[in-house]
């Protein structure tokens, strides 16, 4: 009875020190989320901006024809970014976002097309490398908090590879798997089509694409631009800055979503550490009372035999 509750009493030390970890991790995620939100809704203004100087361009010179605003059909590649943590303890966060790509990677082999990986975050670099998949190119280690600099790197390698050509290993599409923000108990893993930008999602449900910002309007009230320089001039400077500023925001919205995962599950770790406190507490209290049960039991049994033999 001794030994058991000496193991009892060692797992209450061990689940105490993790209970602690998890408490610890909680309240880092907490005081983080705040800022990953902020610094994720921030991005809107600027990114509408874009976008309507896009839609204004688009809808004065129709003539426009951009690579990033037309599908190729040199190429039957197509580029998937694949957005997970650098660490666990989220839960299902990364996980989620891995079946959603493995799914859509079916999908697009049975279509005839031939899917590129790139992967941002340790937990998708590591399944892919366990699976024996090939990625392209990965980026760790700024997973919770993405600056501009990696998201810069990120929309720079993606935009060489959509604009390169065939034989250099060009693609035709460009397919962002990540998981949206909405609120603090709910995520979603979203399929965003990023390139070519006339299929590009909106964050928000009432926000449209790049050309279809002004084109409920009707030709009168639509206003007049004269550009310069020319419109193709602008458009090759405003594309690479919309598709930069957008996977930016996506990689933002990922790292909120991540803090969000990982707050709720540090959280259920603390309760669960606790109940198993209770519990391991419980079954040593029951130990020591059957151990002191024991105790008695001899001493009286000692006794009534010194009775007997007197």
């Amino acid at each position: 009875m001794a030994g058991a509750q000496r193991v009892f009493k060692e797992k209450i030390r061990a689940t105490a020190t993790l209970e602690k970890v998890f408490r610890a991790m909680e309240l880092i995620a907490a005081s983080r989320i705040g800022r990953a939100r902020e610094a994720a809704s921030g991005l809107d203004p600027y990114t509408r901006i874009l976008t309507r100087s896009i839609a204004a361009v688009a809808l004065h010179d129709h003539e426009l024809n951009h690579p990033m605003l037309t599908h190729r059909e040199d190429t039957n590649r197509v580029a998937v970014l694949v957005v997970t943590s650098d660490r666990g303890m989220a839960g299902a966060y990364s996980s989620s976002v891995l079946r959603e790509a493995d799914r859509l990677v079916e999908e697009l082999r049975t279509e005839g097309r031939e899917p590129v990986l790139y992967v941002s975050g340790r937990r998708g670099e590591s399944y892919y490398r366990f699976q024996g998949i090939e990625v392209a190119k990965s980026w760790t280690g700024k997973s919770d908090n993405p600056d501009i600099d990696v998201s810069d790197d990120v929309a720079s390698t993606l935009l060489d590879a959509y604009l390169a050509a065939p034989e250099d290993g060009g693609v035709g599409e460009l397919i962002v798997v990540y998981t949206r923000f909405v609120s603090m108990v709910r995520q979603i893993v979203q399929v965003r089509h990023m390139l070519p930008l006339e299929v590009v999602e909106a964050e928000d449900d009432d926000e449209r694409g790049p050309v279809d910002d002004l084109g409920d309007r009707p030709e009168e009230t639509r206003p007049l631009f004269e550009f310069e320089p020319s419109a193709e001039d602008i458009f090759d400077a405003l594309l690479p800055m919309y598709v930069s500023q957008r996977i930016h925001s996506v990689l933002l919205m990922a790292a909120a979503s991540e803090l969000a995962s990982r707050q709720q599950a540090m959280h259920s770790a603390t309760e669960n550490a606790q109940k198993l406190i209770e519990d391991y507490t419980r079954l040593a209290n029951n130990a020591r009372q059957a151990e002191i049960t024991t105790e008695i039991t001899e001493i009286v049994s000692g006794a009534d035999a010194l009775k007997q033999g007197a």
